[in-house]
């Protein structure tokens, strides 16, 4: 790490943790009492601050709200039975930050104030880390082009927030799925490898259509012919065919690089099974539930951690599956957990003490 910056603070003077609970807390609703904030000018990054939670005084013609400049991250920090605050690969989620900003053409942030100013964050907020089982404290970097201009061009302009918000389980029952194959999430050449704004917002609508028809999230296929199969709404999926485990090849540019997805290729290796990463189609995968080969279907993300897929829809043929029986994604997320909540060794180094 990079030595320390120095970032002003200006601390509240109560707490609203004094008020409320953290157990069962419902995902990314309540935010904790401080936040950081930097602006680049002229070329450079300066005014960085931790200061108290508050809004934000904007001019309506932001250059973000009317051009999508805009990107974001998701990290989560842990705390162990010892009460220290530990936080799961922040690194490589700061390497994918600035990578979403290049594809932008959005200015990289520096090491120094995305990593040393999260710590000095969280370390303040370390009393809204929750202490209960499948709780977190969730870690949203963001950044927008903040420009008072209207014209469809780079800002000159922009700003880095980070806010930090306590949260329970995101999915706490196993998952419904839609296979979509009228809308499209991305294309090669476009932006789905980055976490821009735009990539969700377009996601909306299929998802509220999906849900009309009794179903959770959709399961993105592939622009040209809708056959490939991508992510599930906002994770990664893997699908456990015999004793492989196969997931969608990130070479088009259109999936998302998830560090949950990477650590649960790492860990299932280590659990004995096979990894592919190539493209599969849903004729495949409907002829390998046909067969009884295809036992397991799940979800990775920061917000989700591993999440359950109970079903499987694609045109009038449904897969159904018994989570209950399951043994890979149980065991899969165990393991995460155990290095995340400091039970187990972390030979990985994933782990970033605060």
């Amino acid at each position: 790490m990079t030595a320390a910056l120095d970032i002003s603070v200006t601390k509240v003077e109560r707490s609203k943790l004094n008020e409320m609970t953290l157990e069962n807390i419902p995902f990314g609703k309540y935010f904790t009492d401080h936040m950081l904030e930097a602006d680049y000018e002229n070329g450079e990054w300066k005014n960085v601050e931790i200061k108290p939670y508050q809004p934000l005084l904007m001019e309506p013609s932001l250059a973000a709200l009317h051009y999508g400049q805009a990107i974001f991250e998701g990290i989560k920090a842990y705390r162990n039975a010892a009460g220290e605050a530990f936080v799961f690969r922040p690194l490589d989620n700061f390497n994918r930050f600035n990578i979403s900003a290049e594809r932008m053409q959005m200015p990289t942030v520096p090491e120094e104030i995305f990593m040393e100013g999260m710590r000095m964050l969280i370390d303040l907020d370390s009393n809204w880390i929750p202490s209960m089982p499948e709780h977190s404290l969730y870690i949203r970097p963001f950044m927008f082009s903040s420009d008072p201009v209207i014209g469809v061009k780079p800002s000159e302009t922009y700003k880095f927030m980070i806010i930090l918000s306590p949260t329970g389980p995101y999915y706490a029952a196993p998952m419904k799925i839609y296979v979509e194959e009228t809308y499209t999430r991305a294309a090669p050449g476009g932006v789905g490898f980055s976490k821009n704004a735009g990539n969700y917002g377009a996601s909306m609508h299929p998802t509220a259509m999906a849900r009309k028809a009794g179903y959770d999230q959709v399961l993105w296929t592939d622009a040209f012919e809708h056959k490939y199969l991508q992510e599930v709404g906002t994770m990664n999926v893997f699908f456990i065919i015999g004793n492989t485990a196969v997931t969608p090849s990130l070479e088009d540019g259109t999936i998302l690089e998830g560090v949950t997805r990477d650590s649960a290729i790492t860990v299932l290796r280590e659990m004995g099974l096979t990894i592919e990463e190539r493209k599969i189609s849903i004729d495949e995968l409907v002829r390998e539930h046909a067969i009884g080969q295809l036992k397991e279907v799940f979800g990775t993300g920061t917000a989700a951690t591993i999440s359950l897929i109970k079903e499987l829809k694609y045109k009038d043929y449904v897969m159904k599956f018994d989570t209950d029986l399951w043994k890979i994604a149980p065991e899969l997320k165990k393991r995460l957990n155990d290095i995340r909540y400091n039970r187990v060794e972390d030979t990985h180094g994933w782990m970033y003490k605060i």
